[in-house]
């Protein structure tokens, strides 16, 4: 009996010390942590790949507002000044310190078929499998939002179905465990209901079943019916939805954010407001903050952070901020999942 508990402990050891387990899972269509816990995302998204003089501070003070996470751009440098993978790696510690979880996502894909200057989603798998090493062990603190915005334009739902399924696969064999992001067609609303008619078979189609699907509810989501319509066939399907941008109106345009606060609250979903400072003047008021200083909030910043179902009132730190890390919980991890 002591020789086989001697060699028990040693296998499992052998298997913390391997390859990295995915701490952060999909369980019956919830974003869920190590300890089985759900975690719903309450957050901000950060402009690091243009601004990133501001992002340490920028950090430091979203922590303050109580959000549990930070969705963080990236650059692959086919765009914007490329984000190294010690920068990265150094966002991810900070973030960390700031106790939050982090989601990165790449830029450069914002609206191809739409916009020239963005690229193919096939186009920055390098850049991951360039980061894959300052990212393996993070499984529970990083999910990977493999690129902003895709598919517009004159892309076709096939287009969006394919590149999605090739870079899942290609993330999975280059290693990565993490939890995969996925942001729908359309710029990201998915008017056209392609990633909500097609997030089935994305998600069975990951051998790790470890997907999360992220619509961003702008002028497309002006009335809270389309919004409730759009989550209950992800609820229907049970399968994971964030709002992984959206804002009080876009491009003059109204959005029932009222409904997403509610709805998101009532539901269990996640969402993350855009963005934390230095939009462009025609996106101004989607600023939460006035040019990076956190004492001067925007209307859109006051409604996020301070309002009723906002950040401070519905914010809850990521259970694994609150667990001892090392050899024994890990092995613990074992016969609990």
């Amino acid at each position: 009996m002591v020789r086989f508990l001697a060699f028990l402990v040693f296998a499992l050891a052998l298997g913390v010390s391997g390859a990295a387990r995915a701490d952060f899972a999909i369980r019956d269509g919830v974003l869920v942590e190590r300890d089985g816990s759900p975690f719903i995302m309450r957050g901000i998204n950060v402009p690091h790949a243009w601004l990133s003089q501001h992002t340490d501070q920028s950090l430091a003070d979203i922590a303050a507002t109580g959000a549990n996470t930070v969705r963080i751009v990236l650059s692959s440098g086919a765009r914007w000044r490329r984000s190294e993978p010690s920068e990265v790696a150094h966002l991810v510690a900070l973030a960390k310190r700031h106790r939050m979880i982090v989601v990165l996502e790449v830029h450069d894909t914002t609206g191809f078929g739409a916009d020239e200057r963005a690229v193919h989603l096939g186009a920055v798998l390098a850049y991951w499998a360039e980061l894959r090493d300052v990212l393996q062990g993070e499984e529970d603190y990083v999910l990977i939002n493999i690129g902003n915005e895709p598919f517009a334009g004159r892309s076709t739902p096939a287009m969006w179905i394919e590149a999605h399924r090739t870079a899942i696969a290609a993330l999975r064999a280059m290693g990565f465990r993490h939890t995969i992001v996925i942001d729908g067609a359309d710029y990201g609303q998915d008017a056209s209901g392609t990633m909500r008619d097609h997030a089935r078979d994305l998600f069975d189609g990951d051998p790790l079943r470890n997907v999360l699907f992220s619509v961003h509810m702008y002028q497309v989501y002006g009335r809270g019916e389309t919004i409730e319509a759009y989550l209950d066939a992800f609820r229907d399907a049970r399968l994971p939805l964030i709002v992984g941008e959206f804002g009080m109106d876009h491009q003059g345009e109204p959005v029932d954010e009222e409904a997403i606060f509610r709805l998101s609250n009532e539901r269990g979903i996640g969402y993350l407001g855009w963005s934390w400072s230095g939009n462009s003047q025609r996106v101004a008021d989607l600023d939460i903050v006035r040019n990076f200083d956190a004492e001067r909030l925007s209307p859109w910043g006051e409604r996020l952070i301070n309002g009723a179902g906002g950040i401070r009132e519905t914010s809850r730190p990521a259970h694994v901020y609150a667990q001892p890390r090392g050899f024994w919980p890990r092995v613990r991890g074992w016969f609990t999942r």
